[in-house]
Formats: structure tokens, sequence, C-alpha cells
């Protein structure tokens, strides 16, 4: 049985990851808050991971960085500040996190690192200025790693589109928001967070032991159809 460490699976699609991994791994779940079920193979650490120390764990085969945030401003309405505590979050946690756990997984089986970007990456919009800059920065980050890492650990990542977690409420907020989006995406559809974590579950498992450096676009076909 496989041990997957998932920062930041309380909520949204960290805790969807988290009840898909629980079906056949042991996960230990590092978070500001702790997830609302329990498991025999579910260990839960309190941290932020900006800001404290990651806790000690002596063997793990895989990792998931599951922290972000929304931040959708015009750009004359971000600060510096704003610009340095998105990064905190989706970049320097993520580097953190890997270079704390990085001995352990080199022991592991099979062990690969899944993180998260976004559609907006390749899909120019407006006012995710913040959010896109960082997450291309976590594209940067994969591609990289991956080369760095081979072939001991795959590292990949997922771009997914709006998912309907508490994080994007603040989007869809109504339902004449969300028949707007939703009509957007050729699939004519929004992401579920237990969706997300389906491809998660797949990138961390012995089946994709052929994939490392990718960016994945959970996209309903917005980035890369035009119907």
């Amino acid at each position: 049985m496989k041990t997957i460490i998932v920062i930041g699976g309380s909520k949204g699609i960290g805790k969807a990851l988290v009840k898909k991994l629980l079906t056949h791994s042991k996960v230990i779940n590092i978070s500001r808050s702790e997830p609302d079920l329990t498991h025999y193979n579910l260990t839960h650490y309190y941290c932020n991971v900006t800001q404290d120390e990651l806790p000690e764990i002596k063997q793990a085969d895989g990792l998931v960085y599951c922290p972000g945030n929304i931040n959708l401003k015009p750009i004359t309405s971000l600060s510096i500040k704003d610009f340095i505590y998105d990064f905190e979050i989706n970049v320097l946690g993520a580097v953190k996190s890997i270079q704390k756990y990085l001995h352990v997984l080199k022991k592991g089986h099979n062990p690969a690192i899944v993180l998260f970007s976004s559609v907006a990456t390749k899909l120019g919009m407006p006012f995710h200025t913040s959010i896109a800059t960082v997450k291309a920065g976590i594209e940067g980050l994969v591609k990289s790693l991956a080369a760095e890492m081979a072939p001991a650990i795959r590292v990949n990542a997922i771009a997914p589109t709006v998912t309907n977690t508490q994080l994007a409420h603040k989007i869809l907020r109504n339902e004449k928001i969300i028949e707007n989006i939703t009509n957007r995406h050729p699939l004519k559809k929004i992401l579920e967070p237990e969706e997300v974590a389906i491809l998660a579950d797949f990138l961390i498992s012995n089946n994709t032991m052929s994939l490392t450096g990718q960016i994945f676009h959970m996209d309903c076909g917005l980035v890369t159809l035009k119907i």
C-alpha cells in the first residue's frame, strides 16, 4: 500500500482527492484545517504551509500540492503584495513542500509529484493577471523539476477550468453566472472536484509510469476547442 502526502486535503479538490486515495492508499494530510472525515489510513497534521515548519515524515511514495487561491482583480487594483501573496501560496508553498520531502520521495515506490496549474495560463482572460502569472510559474516548475528528477520521480500538473468548490463560490455566485460560464465550455459543464481528483489519483499511481513533465488541461474544451 502506497503512502501519499496531500498538502491542503481538507477542502475542495484536495478533500475529494483524499477520499479517493483512501480507497487504496495511506494518506498523510497537511493543512490548516482538519478534514471532516476519519479513516484508519488517514493521518492529519495541522500546518500553514507558507508560515509553519512542515512535519517530519519518514516514508512517502507521492506528493500532491493542492493549495491555491482565486484573486481576480483589474491590474490597477492589484498591489505588489497581492502578487507576492499569490506567489507564496501557489508556488513557494509547493517548492517548500517538495524540498522538504524530496529525500523521502526518492526512497519511495515509483514516486510521483502532482501540482495544480490553471487554464488561465493558456487562455487570456481579464482580471486573471496574478493567478495566470503564478500558475505559469507552476508549469515552469513542473517541466524543470521533471527533467531534474528523471528517472527517479515523475512530476506532472493538472490545469483545471473553473471547478465547483467553495473557493470558486465567489465566481459561481448566482444561477445566471453559472449558466453563462457553463455555456462558454464546449462540453457545457463545470468541473466537479471529484473529476479532478480522479485524474490526480491516476497521475500519482503506477498506471502513469511513462508520464512526466506534462500539464493536463481539464478544460471541458474551453482552451482547445472553438465551437
